[in-house]
């Protein structure tokens, strides 16, 4: 497992790798724009080739692009719903011209409309922006904490929009642990999360497992509530080691996405808490 985080790019896209270097991550997720205005950045396209570089140079092992929060491929609403599909475009393209490994979205919500319904909007919406993967960067649905009326809260949510999609190639899956365990499932729980992995594996294939997002929870098991925690530091805890320790979840890139202790991210004291419940498991 490649322990990293979700690092900023302000002052130029390539910076992201900079900080990922400073703290010792072995991967990497940042935005390609501001998370939450619809305007995309206007990236100097030097940028990009400095990215690779610096990539290479300090030797990640996973970059990821997240898409934008506000992005809804399910929004009733046609405004929504179509600057959420162009806002998807532009990560895409951005994300292969600096070469990530993947772009990792939420769904959206139906916003009450429901479940079936609201496929009728994600399907053609992700058909739009799944010709734009490439064999370097695929494209990742993100399962939910399950609030309100989003969509992917279950493997099984996920697996209908998979098929629906014809399990293009280039389309896979992230998980989230505390997005797991605010939708019921006890990731601190070794028979509860290898359940779940071989859900993954029956209805999608843990082939299409690409990446991971490592966060504690501030909120209850079941709580449908995203509420990240720092490491450690939630109801998580030391058991977020059996998730960190899985045999099946090794090898793929492992994002952080707490706050840190200052409210501006995960740090390398994040990482080193990751990396140490991860041993202590395995040894334990």
């Amino acid at each position: 497992m490649y322990i990293g985080a979700h690092l900023s790019a302000a002052g130029g896209i390539h910076t992201a790798v900079d900080r990922a270097e400073a703290i010792g991550a072995e991967s990497l997720q940042l935005f390609t724009q501001s998370p939450r205005a619809w305007r995309p950045t206007n990236h100097d396209p030097a940028n990009f080739a400095r990215f690779r570089e610096r990539r290479a140079e300090v030797g990640l092992h996973g970059v990821l692009c997240h898409a934008l929060y506000l992005c809804n491929l399910a929004a009733p609403n046609d405004e929504v719903y179509e600057k959420s599909i162009a806002a998807m475009r532009s990560t895409m393209e951005v994300a292969s011209a600096i070469g990530a490994d993947a772009v990792v979205f939420h769904i959206g919500s139906h916003l009450g409309s429901g479940f079936e319904h609201a496929l009728e909007r994600v399907v053609p919406a992700l058909e739009q922006v799944v010709e734009l993967t490439t064999d370097e960067t695929w494209l990742l649905m993100e399962n939910a904490a399950g609030t309100g009326g989003t969509i992917g809260r279950s493997i099984d949510e996920l697996a209908t929009v998979f098929d629906r999609l014809d399990h293009h190639r280039r389309l896979g899956i992230c998980l989230d642990s505390c997005h797991l365990y605010a939708s019921g499932v006890d990731v601190t729980d070794l028979a509860r999360l290898d359940a779940l992995l071989d859900e993954v594996d029956a209805t999608i294939g843990l082939d299409r497992l690409r990446a991971l997002h490592v966060n504690d929870s501030a909120t209850a098991l079941g709580s449908n509530r995203d509420r990240h925690a720092n490491i450690g530091e939630g109801l998580l805890g030391e058991g977020l080691g059996v998730f960190l320790a899985n045999p099946r979840l090794q090898g793929l890139p492992a994002v952080i996405e707490t706050d840190g202790p200052d409210g501006k991210g995960p740090d390398a004291n994040e990482l080193r808490k990751a990396k140490e419940i991860g041993a202590r498991a395995i040894g334990g």
